[in-house]
């Protein structure tokens, strides 16, 4: 088969609403996951750390990476190529699609064609894309990032075009680590092993890679026979014009969804989900699976499909209810389990799921939370507890938020804050001037009654109002970042001539 993949370059920083001529970074995981053009003119690069970017950078605005509503911003891109290019795609992840390009290829004329034909529509619509293909997704998702405007890899050579590329890019975290320790580090090395060598020391999964640098699908192509029905649907009794019920059952049906496939030892490449409305009106949207997702993934990937076309006005409308949730496994294939690392087994993303759930049935359903990230000031307040298995109950909230910490940000945040006296070189207090000076520079350093510390640095301080308009929540406190002769650096913010110590940093 042949496949084309096309990618809207830089989405998450289009979906963030970013203009291209001020740097911005969108942030995941400490790391730069994506970056505006003026970002990368002053040397900002996909992968690096949050703090090199920054002292690339120092203008660089950081903006904390936002799935769902890079999702939604990307329906209205969708529907318009599945108008004008092709009715059917595979979504790999919001602003990177596949389609097969045989068929579209003969319809326009050829390959360079169609590019040409979907590079016309997506500008015209004021979107930059680059469009590549291959013999495989995951090499047409390569191929469209190579030279300046994608590469079209001639047939029968997907294999010659990927041996240069190193491991990592299998995406395989485990497998890419362990290799290069062998001196394997290049796809071709990976591909000149042994296929029954590869099986026995890697398992299925580690012959699955060696098939994609191999440039063959990773997985074979439906070997279920066609009358097979994994899907689950659910059916709403009357029309559902509430969206929390149905995404609330996305997850249930989700669970259904693995345990059948489960019961049948069989995973999927793809997912497809599916809403009836009550004009007769049926919407869908195809999102690659490759069998890795948990049901809480599946489920998240279900809310902001449902969300993305809410935002773009399909569900609106007297004849919008929903009527029915369906979700569809395609591509069918044998669940061949995983190889066990070397040093202990592996934890399946199913396992610790099952054992969320049957803590919460005996503890409470919060009694077990997951962490995420939230729009605020301090540290405390950028962390928010969420019941694991319930989606974000609230967007993460953007903004400036004038007094906000700086990066990098500290490795340990304590739910109370721990009392402090800040000790200037006359021996008394530091304190913070009406102007946000401090009074003296600070010397030592005394937490919660110990002794004192020499302080051997320290910035700020960055000074807080929140709620001024109202009298009864009004806050104002100043933070300061010292480090201590003992290694170690804390973050304390003063309040009411208080000191306290709100994190530490390492």
């Amino acid at each position: 088969m042949r496949a084309l993949a096309i990618w809207m370059m830089d989405w998450p920083v289009v979906a963030a609403g970013a203009d291209h001529d001020e740097p911005v970074a969108i942030i995941a995981r400490e790391r730069v996951l994506a970056c505006s053009r003026e970002a990368r003119r002053q040397g900002v690069r996909r992968g690096m750390r949050v703090r090199q970017a920054s002292g690339r950078c120092p203008q660089l605005r950081l903006l904390d990476r936002d799935p769902e509503a890079e999702t939604r911003a990307f329906e209205p891109v969708l529907r318009l190529l599945e108008k004008r290019v092709a009715p059917h795609m595979e979504v790999l992840r919001p602003g990177l699609i596949a389609v097969p390009a045989r068929g579209r290829a003969r319809y326009f004329g050829g390959e360079p064609a169609l590019v040409e034909h979907i590079t016309t529509v997506l500008t015209d619509a004021g979107v930059e894309s680059r469009t590549g293909a291959a013999d495989t997704v995951f090499a047409a998702a390569l191929a469209v990032r190579a030279g300046q405007a994608g590469l079209l890899v001639p047939a029968g050579q997907s294999a010659e075009f990927l041996a240069p590329y190193p491991v990592g890019v299998l995406g395989r975290p485990r497998l890419s680590q362990l290799l290069p320790r062998l001196g394997i580090t290049t796809l071709r090395a990976f591909a000149a092993l042994p296929g029954d060598r590869v099986l026995a020391r890697f398992g299925h999964d580690g012959a699955a890679a060696q098939r994609t640098a191999l440039g063959q699908e990773a997985r074979p192509l439906n070997t279920s026979g066609a009358d097979s029905d994994y899907s689950v649907a659910e059916a709403f009794e009357p029309p559902e014009d509430n969206l929390e019920p149905v995404i609330f059952l996305a997850k249930a049906l989700a669970e259904q969804l693995h345990a059948r496939l489960a019961r049948a030892g069989a995973v999927c490449a793809r997912l497809q989900v599916e809403v009836g409305l009550t004009s007769g009106l049926r919407l869908s949207r195809l999102w690659r699976h490759e069998g890795r997702l948990s049901a809480l993934a599946v489920a998240e990937r279900v809310r902001w499909q449902i969300a993305a076309w809410a935002e773009t006005g399909q569900l609106n409308g007297a004849a919008a209810g929903i009527t029915t949730l369906r979700l569809v496994p395609e591509k069918l294939s044998a669940a061949t389990g995983r190889q066990s690392l070397l040093f202990g087994p592996r934890i399946a993303p199913e396992e610790l799921e099952r054992a969320a759930g049957q803590l919460q049935a005996m503890l409470g359903h919060r009694a077990v939370v997951r962490q995420e990230l939230a729009g605020g000031r301090g540290p405390g307040e950028r962390i928010v507890d969420i019941p694991y298995g319930d989606a974000r109950s609230r967007p993460l909230v953007e903004g400036t938020w004038p007094g906000r910490l700086p990066a990098p940000h500290p490795a340990v945040v304590y739910p109370t804050a721990l009392p402090a006296q800040v000790i200037g070189a006359d021996g008394g207090p530091v304190g913070v001037s009406g102007r946000t000076l401090l009074t003296q520079a600070p010397t030592a350093l005394s937490i919660d009654g110990a002794a004192p510390v020499a302080v051997t640095g320290w910035t700020g301080p960055w000074p807080v109002l929140e709620d001024w308009w109202i009298p009864a929540q009004a806050r104002r406190l100043a933070r300061l970042q010292v480090a201590c002769a003992d290694g170690r650096a804390w973050l304390l913010h003063i309040q009411d001539s208080r000191w306290a110590v709100e994190a530490l940093y390492g």
